[in-house]
C-alpha cells in the first residue's frame, strides 16, 4: 500500500525540554515527521530518565513514554564550546521547545531575540508553569498546578481531602496546548514567512480545561465543589451499582434517559414529574439513583453495559488500563505500536499517535534515544560549516 508524505517532513525541532509536557509536545512533533534533537545534559540527561520504577528491560517507562522518534545528544550548557553548538542547533531550527525558567536561556544567548536574530523564521516555544511575569520564578510542577488552579478542588469525595487526577493531566493538556501553537504558528509563517514566540503555561492551559466548571463560576457565580462521579448538570451521569459491581451510565438527554428505563423494565420513571426532564433528575437525584440502583441489581454490570449499548444508552464497567487497552484492541482502534531501536531490535509496544490520517502516512517508530546516542553525529554536523542553503556540509 503506498502512503503519504508525514505531515511534518522536513522539519527540524530542537528539543530543549525536560519532564512531561514539552517532551510530549516534541514527541507528537516527532510522531507527525519532524526531525526531533533533543538536548539533555551530559551524564544524567532528562530528568524522567531516574523516575522509576517502573523500568521496561531498556528505560524507565516514564522516559520511554513520551521520547520516541528523536535524537539525544549531551550538550553542556556550561561549556562554551556546547553553548556555541545549541546556537548552532536553534539557529538551523524550524521549531524551538523550551521549559527552563524564563529568563534562563536569555543569559546563554539562547533566547528568543538572539534565536531570532540569526533564524527570523523560527518558531519558539516556552513552556512555563505560571506564565513569564509574576509567577516566573515559581517552579512548574503538574501536582501544584492542579492545586492551585483549581482542579483538584473539583476532583474527589464530597466529604474527601481534595484529589489529584491519575496521570499528570494539565502537564499532558499543556503539551497539546503547545503543539496546537506550534502547528498555527508554522501555517502563519506558511502566510507571512515570518516566526513567532509562543508561551504556554501549565496553569493557563489548566484553566483553558476547566470548560463548563470555569464557565458556572464566570457566567453564573457558582463555584463548583467536588462531586464524586456525578456531574453537575446531567443525571444519572455517574457510576451505579448492578448485582456484582458499579456501571457508568450517561444518559445526556431525555430520550436516552427514557430508554435506559425502558431497558431497566421500569419505564415509568420516563413520565415521573420528578424525572421528566434533565433539570428534574438532577434536582431529584437521589431517588432517581435508588429506582434505578434497585433495577441494576437483578443483573451484572457486564450484562446492563452489553443491553444498554445495543440500545443506544452510553454505559461501561469502570476496568484498569489493561482492560481499556483491550477494549480498544476489540474495536479495530489499534492503540498501540512497536518501537524498535535503530538496530531493528523491538523495544516493545507503546500508545500510538491518536490521530489516524486518510490517507495513510507511515509513522516512525523509534524506541526513545540512550542518553546522547546520537550526539557524535549530531556534534559533527553541528560543528561543520553550512551552506548557502543552511545544510551543513559533510
Amino acid at each position: 500500500m503506498t502512503t503519504a508524505p508525514a505531515p511534518l517532513e522536513g522539519l527540524l525541532v530542537a528539543d530543549f525540554s525536560r519532564v512531561l509536557a514539552g517532551p510530549l509536545a516534541t514527541m507528537t512533533l516527532a510522531d507527525l515527521g519532524a526531525r526531533v534533537i533533543k538536548v539533555e545534559r551530559p551524564g544524567a540527561g532528562d530528568d524522567t530518565r531516574a523516575w522509576g520504577p517502573p523500568y521496561s528491560p531498556h528505560a524507565a517507562t516514564y522516559f520511554e513514554g513520551v521520547n520516541r522518534n528523536k535524537e539525544s545528544v549531551a550538550l553542556d550548557l556550561k561549556d562554551p564550546a556546547d553553548v556555541e553548538r545549541a546556537r548552532r542547533l536553534a539557529a538551523r531550527a524550524d521549531v524551538v521547545i523550551e521549559n527552563f525558567l524564563p529568563g534562563t536561556l536569555d543569559r546563554l544567548g539562547l533566547g528568543y531575540d538572539d534565536v531570532a536574530r540569526d533564524n527570523p523564521r523560527v518558531i519558539y516555544v516556552s513552556v512555563t508553569g505560571f506564565g513569564s511575569a509574576g509567577g516566573a520564578r515559581m517552579p512548574g510542577y503538574d501536582f501544584v498546578v492542579q492545586a492551585l488552579g483549581g482542579l483538584m478542588h473539583i476532583t474527589g469525595e464530597p466529604d474527601g481531602d481534595p484529589m489529584k487526577v491519575g496521570v499528570a493531566l494539565v502537564d499532558v493538556l499543556t503539551g497539546k496546548d503547545a503543539v496546537i501553537g506550534t502547528l498555527a504558528a508554522l501555517r502563519r509563517r506558511d502566510l507571512t514567512g515570518t516566526g513567532s514566540r509562543i508561551e504556554v503555561s501549565l496553569l493557563s492551559s489548566l484553566q483553558g480545561a476547566l470548560a463548563n466548571q470555569a464557565s458556572a463560576y464566570l457566567g453564573a457565580g457558582v463555584s463548583p465543589t467536588r462531586l464524586g462521579n456525578v456531574h453537575p448538570s446531567i443525571a444519572p451521569y455517574e457510576l451505579l451499582r448492578c448485582a456484582d459491581g458499579p456501571l457508568a451510565i450517561a444518559a445526556g438527554n431525555d430520550a436516552q434517559f427514557a430508554k435506559l428505563v425502558q431497558t431497566l423494565r421500569i419505564p415509568e420513571l420516563a413520565q415521573d414529574d420528578r424525572f421528566r426532564t434533565n433539570p428534574d433528575r438532577v434536582a431529584h437525584r437521589a431517588e432517581m439513583r435508588d429506582a434505578l440502583e434497585t433495577a441494576l441489581a437483578t443483573a451484572t454490570a457486564a450484562e446492563w453495559q452489553e443491553r444498554l449499548t445495543a440500545v443506544g444508552v452510553p454505559a461501561g464497567q469502570a476496568g484498569d488500563i489493561a482492560e481499556g487497552l483491550a477494549f480498544a484492541e476489540r474495536i479495530g482502534l489499534e492503540p498501540t505500536i512497536e518501537v524498535v531501536d535503530d538496530a531493528g531490535v523491538s523495544h516493545g509496544r507503546q500508545v500510538r499517535h491518536p490521530v489516524l490520517w486518510h490517507p495513510a502516512f507511515e509513522p516512525p517508530r523509534r524506541a526513545a534515544p540512550a542518553l546522547d546516542e546520537h550526539g557524535d553525529d549530531v556534534r559533527a554536523w553541528l560543528d561543520a560549516p553550512e551552506t548557502a542553503d543552511g545544510d551543513a556540509v559533510g
